[in-house]
């Protein structure tokens, strides 16, 4: 039977190198049971195994399909992918990514309290696997919002996978510094694309300021019209469904954030530390936004917020949370006062 290994990715947060293998693991196996119909699992799925003294996930697969190889290649940490031969010797693979572009788009831009790249790739990869099939996920154009976009590290892998992007935050410094930087790395990889930016007015009244860039990764794509979709709004999360239509939205994704500037300060509560505050003031409207059989992910700090709580408020908005085991088992330490779980939701059809 083949066999791949998989070599982990080390990640420059240490903390998250030691989980990484786990993390890795039980998102392959979240792949498999979304776009793989369960076939890794039922072969007894991704074992750890250390060979020349490296660790890597070996994954048994019978009669792989290309797609299968290609939904292997996306995972967040995969450094390289080899055929394991039975002789023990290592086969690299080339692998067929989702990526467009230079992978300075996810690197380049620095700042404190950055979500980690690899972190993001995972969330987004399996919500964006309980939004949509095989053949979607490799072949859409999904649309995904991070309604706490911050400085857009979730925009930009959205971005990296040819999918269209929309962003939300009421941190008008951090959507001036994303959308500065958009316009320079556009520029600077020389990509054709327009951008304008307006007051976003409704009903009469202002919700903030959205900056748009229309991009494709060469001219031909341009002049073709297969373009993809960069948006900013520069507002407050709770107006999301005041912003969008509803279901307009495949995915969405965010990463709570703590600070009290996402306090709700125009629904029904002062603004508050509190991220169950937020969320449940929230919720109603990202989920309003998503389209019917779309899937909402999200990270958080579980010392603030305990698991059960976050999915109690999901089944109250009207979501479905995935609770097979690779999805309870995505926890994680990120520092003394943050430790990190992801939880993946579908909205019915």
């Amino acid at each position: 039977m083949p066999q791949y290994a998989i070599l982990v990715q080390p990640s420059a947060n240490r903390v998250y190198s030691r989980n990484a293998a786990r993390l890795t693991r039980n998102e392959l196996l979240g792949l498999d049971e979304l776009l793989l119909d369960g076939r890794l699992r039922a072969l007894g799925g991704p074992v750890e195994r250390t060979m020349g003294g490296v660790p890597y996930l070996v994954v048994p697969v019978a009669a792989p399909e290309p797609e299968d190889l290609r939904v292997l290649a996306n995972l967040s940490s995969l450094f390289a992918l080899f055929e394991l031969r039975d002789d023990g010797a290592l086969v690299p693979l080339d692998l067929e990514r989702l990526d467009r572009y230079d992978d300075d788009l996810l690197t380049i831009l620095k700042y404190v309290g950055k979500t980690n790249e690899q972190l993001t790739r995972l969330l987004l990869n399996l919500t964006a696997a309980a939004a949509t099939t095989r053949e979607g996920f490799l072949g859409s154009r999904l649309r995904v919002l991070d309604p706490m976009c911050g400085r857009g590290t979730t925009l930009n892998q959205a971005l990296m996978y040819g999918w269209d992007a929309y962003g939300v935050d009421v941190d008008r410094r951090d959507v001036e510094a994303y959308t500065a930087f958009a316009a320079r790395w556009l520029q600077d990889k020389r990509l054709k694309h327009r951008s304008g930016s307006t007051r976003l007015r409704v009903a009469g009244k202002t919700l903030g300021r959205r900056t748009t860039f229309t991009l494709a990764a060469d001219k031909e794509l341009f002049r073709a019209g297969d373009v993809q979709t960069l948006e900013v709004t520069q507002g407050d999360t709770l107006e999301v469904d005041r912003m969008y239509r509803a279901g307009f939205f495949d995915v969405v994704v965010a990463d709570a954030p703590y600070g009290i500037q996402h306090g709700s300060v125009t629904g029904p509560r002062t603004p508050s530390r509190a991220p169950g505050d937020l969320l449940a003031d929230a919720l109603p409207g990202w989920v309003t936004v998503l389209r019917r059989g779309g899937a909402l992910g999200l990270s958080w700090n579980t010392k603030v917020l305990p698991r059960q709580d976050l999915v109690a408020m999901l089944v109250d908005a009207g979501l479905e949370p995935l609770d097979g085991d690779p999805f309870l088992d995505l926890a994680h330490r990120v520092d003394q006062a943050i430790d990190r779980d992801v939880v993946v939701a579908r909205k019915p059809r």
